[in-house]
């Protein structure tokens, strides 16, 4: 009944969208009565994503000043975190590249009933640079439009918060505590999920017809697909990696739970004390795991960068931008890495992934819907990838921190 329970808001969330798929199918164009619930929902959600992303980067580097060991462990978590979620984007495009979610539908008819995309202006590379990760004004920072920059900053205004030490603390409670706060003002917002999603969903459908639902049952079997080969294949070299034969059936014997409460939670958050209790059975020390879960239930997400590598894929097939050229395939594989850095730990991941993937790449903020439905069929093996490979991680960071016999010395 406890797992039933943990499922009830995702079984609505679906039951709402397949509604909302089945009117707009029956009834077409006459569901863009109710397109305003939809638009209501999704501002409620756009309100949301600057303070959440500022506060949960801001207040996750903030706590790393609890560590021992700060500065080797720190450049540890950098290079593994980084590494494995760029392999995870690089396999996604492969598998994108080999199956795109869009191949068998009509995508010519559907570009006239969605929102244009602005007019691209002659830019330099050294114009892309400085527009993409810096703003000229302080309040430029707080809108949606700018997220790159409000990540710097919020990674700035973390790393000087632990650097202060004793003189910092007030600030980072008042983080932590804020983060905290945000998260439940999302929960709360997401209550109207089912009904908000559904009537988007309903207007989407009646207007770009039953041929989209063909992208979403493609991108949904897509996904199970990366997810087979990512927790079985990738986990598993990791844990070699880690700690040769020994690191895998260490890792196997004791990833069951957090990986069981990540597909009965959806929530890489609610997976952080599970996962705790399982990485010190690994062996992993105290100070390593007590970073690596939390820091990475918010910033480590590989399963999320599978994800926003489809999302874009769907984008860019939708209005046939070229995903071949060398530049394309670095900011696609780039853009999908920062997808999983800045996805909410919540159910759904909070839209802010989406919101980045249409404000670098051009898209109409209007699009977000149309590609946060990608993240609801796809939250729970999401989540199993987001939860294990920060398990996973921590084993990593052990072998490069503690040395390559750190489980011969536990034992």
């Amino acid at each position: 009944m406890k797992i039933l329970r943990n499922y009830t808001f995702t079984i609505c969330l679906l039951l709402g969208i397949i509604l909302g798929g089945v009117s707009g199918f029956i009834f077409g164009e006459k569901t863009q009565v109710i397109k305003p619930i939809g638009d209501l929902f999704l501002n409620l959600m756009f309100v949301m994503i600057v303070p959440l992303v500022f506060l949960s980067v801001a207040s996750a580097i903030a706590g790393m000043k609890q560590m021992k060991r700060l500065g080797k462990i720190i450049g540890t978590v950098f290079a593994v975190f980084v590494m494995t979620a760029l392999l995870a984007a690089i396999i996604a495009f492969i598998g994108v590249t080999l199956f795109n979610p869009l191949h068998s539908v009509n995508t010519s008819a559907l570009l006239s009933h969605l929102p244009t995309m602005p007019a691209e202006k002659g830019k330099t590379i050294g114009d892309i640079l400085v527009s993409t990760f810096t703003v000229s004004d302080f309040l430029a920072l707080f809108t949606k439009a700018n997220l790159l920059p409000l990540i710097l900053f919020s990674i700035l205004f973390g790393l000087a918060t632990t650097m202060l030490g004793e003189k910092g603390k007030p600030i980072a409670d008042l983080l932590h505590s804020g983060t905290a706060v945000i998260l439940k003002m999302i929960q709360i917002i997401m209550y109207a999920a089912p009904i908000g999603l559904g009537c988007y969903f309903a207007t989407t459908v009646g207007s770009l017809g039953p041929q989209i639902l063909n992208g979403y049952l493609n991108a949904f079997l897509l996904y199970l697909t990366l997810t087979v080969i990512y927790f079985f294949g990738m986990n598993t070299l990791y844990a070699f990696i880690a700690g040769g034969k020994a690191g895998i059936q260490t890792f196997w014997k004791n990833v069951i739970p957090p990986a069981l409460t990540a597909i009965a939670t959806s929530s890489s958050a609610a997976s952080i004390p599970v996962n705790l209790v399982a990485t010190k059975k690994m062996g992993v020390p105290d100070d390593i795991a007590e970073t690596v879960i939390p820091l990475g239930a918010n910033t480590h997400k590989d399963g999320s960068v599978i994800g926003g590598m489809i999302k874009i894929a769907f984008l860019f097939t939708l209005f046939g931008k070229d995903m071949t050229s060398p530049t394309s395939i670095v900011a696609i594989i780039l853009v999908a890495f920062l997808v999983g850095a800045v996805m909410g730990a919540i159910p759904s991941g909070g839209m802010t992934g989406e919101l980045l993937i249409c404000s670098i790449f051009g898209f109409s903020p209007e699009l977000v819907g149309t590609i946060m439905i990608i993240s609801t069929i796809i939250d729970i093996p999401a989540t199993l990838l987001n939860s294990t490979g920060n398990t996973v991680c921590s084993m990593l960071i052990t072998r490069f921190v503690e040395g390559k016999n750190w489980l011969l010395n536990k034992n």
